[in-house]
C-alpha cells in the first residue's frame, strides 16, 4: 500500500461529525454493549447511522438499544444481533449475514471491538485453553465475521472496516501473553485484507489502537490504576466515526492512534 500524501496527512481524532454524516449508512459495532462499542454506537446513531448492535450479553444491548431509541425523531432504529464470538459456530455467521442483507442489503461499515484480555502472566505459566481463547475470539472470530460479510460490504458504494489494536499489538510487553499476540495477529489481518481490497473493490481497512481508556478491561488490567484519570470512550469516539464514515475515503491500510501521543 503506497499512501498518498493527503492520505498521510489525514488525523481522524480531530474529526467532529456533521449531522446526519451517516444518513442512509448501516454500520456494525461488535461489543456494542458497553465501553467504546456502546460509545460509538451511540454516536453513530446521533449521526444518522442504522447501527446493528452485536454482542453476547441480551440485556446491554437492550440497554443500547433503548438509548438510541431515546435520541430522539430522525434517529434511525438500531437492531440487535445476538453473537457469542466465543462459542459461534457456522451457522450462527451465517445467520447474521443473512439477517443483515435482509434488512440492509449491504453493509457500510463494521467495526471490530469486542475483545478478550485473558490473563496477565508468564509465557511458562499461561493456561493453555485461556490462551486459546483468547485468540479465537480477538483473532479467528474477527475473521470468519468479516469474511461472511464481504460480500454485503462489497455491496456498498463506500464501505469500511476498522479493527482495533492495541500498544502491545506492536511492541510485545512481558505477561501480555495471548492479547498481545492476539493484537499482533489482527495487526496482520488489517493489512493483508486493506491489500487484497485496495484498488478493487469500495472496501476501505484500517486499525484504531484506543490507547488508556475507562474501560472495565481497562480495570481488569490494572486494578490499582485511577480510573478518573483516564479518558473516557465517549471522549473518543471521533476517530472512530471519521474512520467509519465518509472522511476517510481513500484512507486504507493505516494504523491510527484514538488519543494523541504524549509530548516528550
Amino acid at each position: 500500500m503506497n499512501p498518498t500524501t493527503s492520505s498521510l496527512d489525514f488525523q481522524p481524532r480531530m474529526h467532529t461529525p456533521a449531522a446526519d454524516e451517516f444518513r442512509g449508512r448501516a454500520v456494525l459495532v461488535t461489543g456494542a454493549g458497553s465501553g467504546i462499542g456502546r460509545a460509538v454506537a451511540l454516536d453513530l446513531a446521533r449521526a444518522g447511522a442504522e447501527v446493528i448492535l452485536l454482542g453476547r450479553t441480551v440485556r446491554k444491548l437492550e440497554g443500547v438499544h433503548a438509548e438510541i431509541a431515546k435520541l430522539g425523531a430522525g434517529v434511525p432504529e438500531a437492531s440487535i444481533v445476538p453473537l457469542d464470538l466465543e462459542r459461534a459456530v457456522a451457522a450462527d455467521y451465517e445467520a447474521v449475514t443473512e439477517a443483515i442483507r435482509t434488512r440492509y442489503g449491504r453493509l457500510d461499515g463494521l467495526l471490530h471491538n469486542a475483545a478478550l484480555l485473558g490473563v496477565l502472566t508468564s509465557i511458562d505459566q499461561y493456561d493453555v485453553p485461556t490462551f486459546m481463547r483468547v485468540m479465537h475470539v480477538n483473532v479467528t472470530a474477527a475473521f470468519v465475521l468479516t469474511q461472511q460479510l464481504l460480500p454485503l460490504l462489497r455491496a456498498s458504494q463506500d464501505a469500511t472496516v476498522l479493527f482495533t489494536s492495541s500498544g502491545v499489538g506492536q511492541r510485545g510487553r512481558a505477561y501480555w501473553g495471548a492479547y498481545s499476540v492476539s493484537k499482533f495477529a489482527v495487526e496482520g489481518l488489517t493489512q493483508v485484507l486493506a491489500h487484497e481490497t485496495e484498488g478493487s473493490s469500495p472496501i476501505r481497512v484500517n486499525i484504531i489502537d484506543p490507547g488508556r481508556v475507562r474501560t472495565a478491561m481497562r480495570r481488569q488490567a490494572y486494578p490499582s490504576e485511577a480510573q478518573e484519570s483516564l479518558p473516557t470512550a465517549e471522549s473518543l469516539t471521533g476517530s472512530y466515526l471519521a474512520l467509519l464514515g465518509p472522511a476517510s475515503r481513500g484512507i486504507t491500510g493505516r494504523r491510527f492512534e484514538a488519543q494523541a501521543p504524549k509530548a516528550g
